[in-house]
């Protein structure tokens, strides 16, 4: 009798361990104010739409094999009260969540875990409130920086928010990490100029910044928000900008002294002016000679100005890259996240699409970053010019980010 009850307790166990989400669903079903709540937001391995869903906004092919890990669940909440739910009953049922914005961080962190996960997709949480006349915005956790942009650009001109310029990144995510961007050497991180938040916190209470107190409000702003609580929408304050910028972006080759330039880049960069950001890119492209491909550098700016204030600038601070004034375009600030996303030939509706694929990455890559705190000397840079000449290093890129300001 006792081994026959043994067998049935092991029997239900084992059951419930291979559908964990039943139980899960029955409770979202509960908590829910919505019957229709279940049909029009979950998906299961179960729903036909279940991995188009789950691959909608995944940036990085290299995390999706037949071996890595699935959610059981993917929530896409409609309304605040459908992430109440779902908090409580993964906290119930002990099940981690994944949120997720875009869907672009590297290492897939918003749809990928070790352990039972459900992933909530603020796909549907992406309104853009902008007030131009007290230069502040809010911003959804489900939006793309695009369509940030975009709604900033449609109300002004000289108007802009510090943020990246692959613009299909969801703001959510974004924020979270702290990031730079175009016009960080003068106005700081995207972190720098949030001001408010409204976060679900594990409770499933909702904060803001004075109720959830600076210490919460500084941790989401940089530190992984997923690890505080669910950030619904962000307040920002908006940047002024001219109505006019100056971008270049020249190409150096082994021939042209690209080495001596980038060397000399290292300490010329670091004494221009904040209104001034600076790139080095060291990649291979296609030569003259069919079939093969040569490293070259490219040296990319976005100036806050005119193009006769930027040439006389670059060349008495760096007059060896003998920057001229045809090497420049003046556009606007909005043109310039086209320009730099390498999209300049889009038209600015393609700010909107959070499907498009941006060509500053591959389908599958790595990235990683590291501080350079002193000048690389120029053996370390025929080094590293040697590395990416190798074949193994055809898609391979090194960029150089200046920072301070």
């Amino acid at each position: 009798m006792t081994l026959l009850l043994l067998f049935f307790a092991a029997l239900f166990s084992f059951s419930w361990a291979t559908s964990p989400h039943q139980d899960f669903l029955h409770c979202l079903s509960l908590h829910s104010n919505d019957s229709s709540f279940i049909s029009k937001v979950i998906y299961t391995p179960n729903n036909s739409s279940y991995s188009s869903v789950l691959e909608s906004t995944l940036r990085n092919l290299r995390i999706d094999t037949p071996n890595t890990p699935k959610p059981l669940v993917i929530v896409t909440p409609l309304q605040t009260s459908n992430i109440q739910a779902t908090i409580y009953c993964t906290r119930k049922y002990g099940l981690q969540i994944r949120t997720r914005s875009g869907g672009h961080d590297f290492e897939g962190l918003s749809y990928v875990s070790e352990a039972p996960f459900v992933i909530i997709d603020l796909v549907n949480f992406r309104s853009v409130d902008v007030d131009v006349e007290n230069k502040v915005a809010w911003v959804q956790s489900g939006a793309i920086l695009g369509e940030l942009y975009y709604r900033i650009a449609e109300k002004s001109r000289t108007l802009a928010f510090p943020g990246s310029t692959c613009h299909n990144v969801g703001t959510g995510g974004y924020f979270s990490g702290g990031c730079y961007g175009l016009l960080f050497r003068k106005y700081g991180l995207a972190v720098d100029n949030i001001v408010d938040a409204q976060l679900i916190d594990v409770n499933g209470r909702i904060l803001d910044r004075k109720s959830m107190a600076e210490d919460l409000f500084w941790a989401i702003r940089g530190g992984g928000v997923g690890s505080f609580g669910i950030v619904l929408a962000w307040k920002l304050n908006l940047v002024s900008v001219p109505a006019t910028v100056t971008a270049f972006s020249v190409s150096r080759t082994l021939e042209q002294n690209a080495i001596k330039l980038i060397h000399r880049w290292q300490y010329v960069a670091p004494e221009l002016p904040d209104g001034i950001y600076s790139s080095v890119t060291l990649n291979r492209e296609n030569s003259s000679q069919e079939g093969k491909k040569r490293v070259q550098v490219s040296f990319n700016s976005l100036f806050l100005g005119g193009v006769d204030e930027l040439v006389p600038l670059m060349q008495e601070r760096f007059p060896e890259l003998w920057l001229v004034k045809d090497d420049c375009i003046q556009m606007s600030w909005i043109q310039s996240i086209l320009y730099f996303g390498q999209i300049q030939n889009e038209p600015l509706e393609v700010l909107l699409d959070r499907n498009f694929r941006s060509p500053l990455i591959g389908p599958s890559y790595k990235g990683k970053s590291d501080y350079v705190k002193q000048p690389i000397p120029e053996i370390g840079l025929r080094g590293l010019w040697s590395r990416l000449s190798e074949e193994e290093a055809e898609s391979a890129a090194v960029g150089f980010l200046l920072m301070g300001g």
